[in-house]
């Protein structure tokens, strides 16, 4: 069986929601945003490993959502994160185990599907990388530093990209390894491991699986939450 480690970067602010408190600790039908999103990933096949980044002020918090939910046989551990998510996640692979894939989830995308997780395992295991993402519905517009639009690219070719974004674990880390010695800054995982000259799968997701990010986008997961219970 392939066995998986997931790194969940769980420090982002609530600075956009209106909130005092990192965006994942923010309860939704009582729970935290992190625990239900934990809970997407925990009947995966081959999970042997999971790995929380956040503030220092809520690892307490994060343990405790490990140990409430994570069965005993997943070695779990809940680390401070870095000034950038690409640092954190740095942070987390420097705590993984023996694993065949390392799979990197949002904190705040608590919908994931778990055939879709199923999925992009599956096609990293084949391919090496991949990742969720959906067909770009709205027309794109490429501007330049005065804002006057440059062109206007091709929508048929343009995804947005999700997480679950799944790797072969020396791939990951060969990538975040190169980033940290160039000192580069990547937009997601993907794209360093674009930058090594490696192929990245991409697995069409489902809009369901979107980022909390604005006050609208946490009235929504609310109502989701709601009807699921």
């Amino acid at each position: 069986m392939t066995t998986k480690a997931l790194i969940i970067p769980a420090a982002g602010s609530g600075t956009r929601l209106g909130e005092q408190i990192p965006k994942s600790f923010i309860k939704l039908s009582g729970c935290p945003i992190l625990a239900h999103t934990l809970r997407r990933f925990l009947p995966l096949k081959g999970l042997v490993q999971i790995i929380i980044a956040t503030s220092e002020d809520f690892l307490s918090e994060a343990r405790q959502i490990l140990k409430t939910e994570a069965p005993e046989s997943i070695k779990t551990s809940a680390i401070a994160g870095g000034k950038e998510r690409q640092h954190s996640i740095g942070n987390a692979l420097n705590e993984l185990l023996e694993a065949d894939l390392v799979i990197i989830h949002d904190a705040v995308r608590p919908f994931v599907k778990l055939n879709h997780i199923d999925a992009c395992c599956k096609a990293a295991s084949e391919t090496g990388a991949a990742l969720l993402g959906v067909p770009a519905k709205n027309t794109i517009k490429e501007i330049d530093d005065e804002h006057f639009i440059r062109r206007t690219p091709d929508r048929e070719s343009l995804w947005q990209a999700q997480t679950p974004q799944v790797f072969k674990k020396q791939l990951i880390v060969e990538a975040y390894r190169q980033a940290m010695n160039e000192n580069y800054i990547g937009t997601d995982d993907a794209s360093l491991v674009e930058k090594l000259g490696q192929k990245v799968k991409m697995i069409k997701g489902d809009p369901s699986n979107f980022k909390i990010t604005y006050p609208v986008d946490l009235q929504l997961a609310r109502l989701l939450i709601e009807e699921q219970e």
